[in-house]
């Protein structure tokens, strides 16, 4: 192999970590973002449309909408628990292009709102298969999609986040 090979392959290796990386960090930014209730740093997470999709679980048809409003929706129904936690691991990130790819990760998120119908938690098991774009301002979730393969105590705690007025209800 050539230097001038060696260069080539080696500087599209590193970028392919630094991709890797800043995708890691927007999936677990999401994450953060949506347990500090920080929408900022949440909505800094998407490109300018996203479409969602929660139907695997949850029977939520899939939208497509502005970050934006993905923000509004989500924020209230965060908010009404007293506590959550998204902790996403396991993350396999595929390239399908130089400017798109798609994040496979663990997710457990728990939700705590002490309550007088049963549980004060419930909890979904599953995973994310999120689809990324490069963007002027980097990568960015354009679809994300969860997967919950169960969920575990108090559900009627996630129904009371997903009260009508919501587009998801």
């Amino acid at each position: 192999m050539t230097q001038s090979h060696e260069v080539f392959v080696n500087d599209i290796s590193v970028r392919r970590l630094q991709d890797r990386a800043e995708i890691s960090d927007v999936q677990l930014g999401y994450a953060r973002g949506t347990d500090s209730h920080d929408w900022e740093l949440f909505r800094s997470c998407f490109t300018d449309e996203v479409e969602v999709d929660f139907s695997e679980g949850f029977g939520q048809p899939v939208v497509r909408l502005s970050a934006d409003d993905w923000v509004t929706e989500t924020a209230p129904r965060m908010e009404s628990f007293e506590a959550t936690q998204h902790m996403i691991t396991n993350l396999v990130i595929t390239f399908d292009s130089d400017d798109r790819a798609t994040c496979v990760a663990y997710v457990r998120a728990s939700h705590h709102l002490p309550n007088n119908t049963g549980d004060s938690d419930q909890i979904v098991y599953g995973y994310y298969t999120n689809r990324f774009e490069r963007t002027s301002n980097g990568w960015r979730i354009a679809k994300i999609k969860l997967t919950a393969l169960w969920m575990t105590g108090n559900f009627g705690i996630f129904q009371t986040a997903l009260a009508p007025g919501s587009s998801f209800s």
